[in-house]
């Protein structure tokens, strides 16, 4: 699977000093050290705030030739949904430097369990086409109210992406999938924590989980199959506490790589 992108959702982490990081390497060569495992990082912090392009200028300029960067939309985007026009183009300006380099791959767009299959909701999708214009996306659901033909066939029509993924296994949550409907595949794994899933005591607890080498061989025919029939596949691990999104990372790179 050349075409295969896979890394982490986000990168600096503290906890992942002395794990994955040498506890002395300096905060600023994180990215480029990071970039000699994995060709590809999931930028989660635009979820919270608005980006500043010369922070992606500096991100480009820390990794190679290939390596592409995947962007979380702002919760103004998908959850309040009210992101106007001004606050939307600062956000398209500061891709430029990604965009220049040739470093950009998707924007995720991941909504909440709360967005709920509807006319309006399926409106708004049509909205976010124009909104952002060619800019390649990619929609995260929640709700498996979403998971039927009617919206497979919007999204290939409107070019906009499909996100399996891989979480517990709760009552209205999204199964597992391998389904693509543009020709760029994307696969996130939050971990399985059902106990901390809908309320959990801290943020990072929902994403507590290591996942073992029998989970993730049963994903490696559906990314293979996403694979064969894209022209790039990003995987990204989210499940980051204690890097345990770099260790499930490396797993499923042996697997792939020995073809199990």
């Amino acid at each position: 699977m050349s075409n295969l992108l896979l890394g982490t959702s986000g990168y600096s982490y503290s906890d992942w000093k002395g794990v994955f990081y040498p506890d002395e390497l300096d905060k600023k060569e994180l990215l480029t050290y990071y970039s000699s495992f994995f060709n590809t990082v999931e930028i989660n912090f635009t979820y919270y705030i608005k980006p500043n392009p010369y922070i992606f200028k500096s991100m480009a300029e820390k990794v190679g030739d290939g390596f592409l960067f995947c962007v979380k939309a702002h919760s103004s985007v998908t959850h309040s949904r009210d992101c106007g026009k001004k606050d939307l183009q600062c956000f398209l300006d500061s891709l430029i430097p990604f965009m220049d380099s040739n470093k950009l791959g998707s924007i995720l767009i991941q909504f909440p369990w709360e967005f709920k299959f509807s006319k309006p909701n399926m409106e708004y999708l049509k909205k976010l086409r124009g909104d952002f214009g060619d800019i390649e996306l990619c929609i995260e659901f929640r709700h498996n109210s979403w998971i039927c033909d009617e919206v497979f066939e919007l999204l290939r029509s409107l070019k906009l992406g499909f996100c399996n993924v891989d979480q517990p296994d709760l009552n209205t949550l999204l199964p597992p999938t391998d389904i693509n409907t543009t020709d760029t595949g994307y696969v996130r794994f939050h971990g399985r924590n059902a106990a901390s899933w809908w309320k959990p005591g801290q943020a990072f607890m929902r994403y507590d989980y290591m996942y073992d080498e029998n989970e993730l061989s049963q994903w490696v025919p559906r990314i293979k199959k996403v694979s064969s029939n894209t022209k790039k596949t990003f995987v990204y691990f989210n499940n980051h506490y204690k890097a345990q999104a770099v260790k499930s990372a490396r797993i499923l790179q042996n697997l792939i790589k020995t073809g199990n």
